[in-house]
């Protein structure tokens, strides 16, 4: 809008002197008094059109001042003779000469005579004080720096001088570039935190960092309150300080790039998810088709089960994403904040606005997005091929394993460890033991919580499943995701886990001394691990109560003592192939109860 209405002034303006100059040509006006009556002419048509004049309608666009000695294009462009005539001096080589406005090119460079008319104008103007104040845009306003020589209304500052403590408009400026002493001051973009480099104390400019109270100080307080403190160049500060700031923003770029994989990682695993639950309610539906009524009923429940753990885990999956972007855009505001700390040019200013960011921590983001082969839903085509070969009365028997391996489907996103013992009891199952494993010397109670050693046989019927060698017993439950439970002792004794189909009678049946089975042997003031014949030393605060947490998914199997807090026994990192029980091995008079779920 400026521009457009500077060129309607600047077309009012010659239109105007275009028709004073016909005036001039035809009355041959040569005396003062008819020059000043013809400028009073000009100024008269201009006021009756609204046209008003400010600096730029008469200013040189090369040198952007009044013109002097003026001369003009045959474009209608005009310049100062010499700033037209440096312009077109560097062009001699190329031999094209253009308007520096329009861009017009001339071939030869054009002959040019001063603009008497143009110039007696300018002069007029200076003489009678019309030309206008600078535009509007160039004052200070509320929100600008405003120069700090200017009187009356004051100009935009140009820049800041860190050495004064001063800010300048363009002309006041200058002796900044003209005059050999300004020449080394330190000059940045306006500031209005100047005097925060004052000393209020001692009213000197700051230019030391005191290491010891972490402030910047004056050369007067090093020898008062400061007295004796390691005190450094406030630029040596910040030099060293901007070493740190890089190595943050070069963590900050690794981070927002190691996050931005795992994004890609995520949006790969949801497309294997999708595909695998495809192709298994595919598979499932042409097996189920084979069979009867009944079957093509479990097929639809089965569909049902894959779609929903579909659905489970990949809403888990975009709630990682989401939060891993989350992450980045906090990274990116985090960067272009220590970016703009880069940028600042005053070390004080730099200085003073460092402690305001957060201390440096190291990057503890470590991906664990893992991708496994396409196998999301294998198990689930097993069972069902199982069921299919078992018909209807397997099919009651088996309708829970197959419920069971779809909802293992699971994505391994990072899951921590739980820390408190409340974060544990968020995964506590209840866990009951299985009086057809029970060895017949122990007696279940508690509603088979409770297990006491009786040193003498007890009335149980024979059964496959019970443990004939060993005073040991399995839980009823099977244990695979997340769980957490706990054992209370008396005596001595194992707290064990197991798959199944552990042997039951023989040596090999003992928890520990097989690849079936793990066992934290618990004394009255030791601890020992066993699994597959191997023993391990355990040390740690001995408790009346162990707990155990397992992650079947992650293959992680921890021991806890566990009194006013919980302390790590041992931990077991493998695969597990099975679901898992639990198992108590009890001593000669001892007994172990398995802890309700609060």
């Amino acid at each position: 809008m400026k521009n457009n209405s500077s060129r309607r002034v600047r077309a009012d303006w010659l239109h105007s002197l275009s028709h004073v100059v016909q005036i001039r040509a035809q009355t041959r006006v040569t005396s003062r008094k008819q020059k000043l009556t013809l400028s009073s002419t000009l100024r008269g048509e201009m006021e009756q059109k609204g046209v008003h004049l400010d600096r730029e309608t008469f200013s040189c666009s090369i040198c952007l001042d009044l013109l002097k000695d003026p001369v003009t294009t045959s474009c209608g462009h005009s310049y100062c003779m010499n700033c037209i005539k440096s312009h077109w001096d560097e062009e001699d080589q190329k031999g094209i000469y253009s308007c520096p406005q329009c861009r017009k090119t001339f071939i030869p460079r054009p002959v040019l005579e001063k603009h008497t008319m143009l110039a007696e104008l300018v002069e007029q103007l200076k003489k009678t004080g019309l030309q206008a104040a600078p535009a509007d845009h160039c004052y200070a306003g509320p929100e600008d720096v405003a120069c700090d020589v200017c009187t009356g209304r004051k100009r935009k500052a140009s820049k800041s001088c860190l050495v004064c403590l001063a800010s300048y408009c363009e002309k006041h400026l200058q002796p900044h570039y003209d005059a050999a002493p300004f020449k080394k001051h330190k000059l940045v973009e306006p500031s209005k935190k100047l005097q925060e480099n004052i000393c209020s104390r001692h009213d000197e400019v700051m230019k030391i960092f005191c290491r010891t109270d972490q402030q910047i100080i004056c050369y007067l307080c090093t020898m008062d309150e400061h007295k004796g403190h390691e005190t450094v160049p406030a630029a040596a500060e910040r030099a060293e300080k901007q070493k740190e700031v890089e190595v943050m923003l070069q963590k900050n770029l690794q981070g927002i790039q190691e996050r931005k994989k795992d994004v890609e990682l995520l949006r790969q695993e949801l497309k294997a998810i999708k595909d695998s639950a495809d192709k298994t309610v595919k598979d499932s539906k042409e097996m189920f088709t084979e069979m009867i009524r009944l079957l093509q009923k479990r097929s639809s429940d089965v569909e049902q089960l894959v779609r929903s753990q579909q659905e489970t885990e990949e809403s888990r999956v975009k709630d990682v994403e989401e939060k891993l972007e989350q992450q980045i855009t906090e990274l990116e505001r985090k960067g272009s904040e220590l970016k703009q700390l880069l940028k600042t040019e005053d070390h004080n200013q730099f200085l003073h606005n460092y402690p305001s960011l957060p201390p440096p921590s190291e990057s503890t983001h470590s991906s664990s997005i893992k991708i496994r082969p396409l196998r999301y839903f294998k198990d689930v085509k097993a069972a069902v091929t199982e069921t299919r070969e078992k018909l209807q009365d397997i099919l009651r028997e088996t309708w829970t394993n197959i419920s069971v391996t779809v909802t293992e489907v699971d994505v391994l996103l990072p899951q921590p460890e739980p820390k408190t013992r409340d974060e544990f009891w968020k995964y506590s199952r209840e866990i009951t033991l299985d009086p057809n494993t029970a060895d017949t010397e122990l007696l279940l109670s508690e509603g088979n919580r409770k297990v006491t050693f009786m040193n003498q046989p007890q009335s149980y019927s024979d059964h496959p499943d019970r443990f004939t060698f060993y005073c040991q017993v399995l839980s009823r439950e099977s244990l695979t995701g997340r769980c957490y439970w706990e054992v209370e002792w008396r005596g001595e004794g194992g707290v064990d886990v197991a798959y199944k189909n552990i042997s039951r009678a023989g040596y090999e049946s003992s928890f520990g001394y097989n690849d079936k089975s793990w066992s934290l042997d618990c004394d009255t003031d030791s601890y020992e691990f066993y699994y597959n014949k191997v023993s391990t030393s355990v040390s740690g605060p001995v408790s009346s109560r162990v707990g155990v947490y397992l992650d079947h998914r992650a293959g992680l199997l921890s021991f806890y003592s566990v009194s006013e807090t919980m302390t790590l026994l041992h931990r077991v990192q493998t695969t597990f192939t099975q679901p898992l029980y639990a198992g108590l091995g009890l001593g000669s008079g001892s007994t172990a109860e398995l802890i309700k779920v609060k």
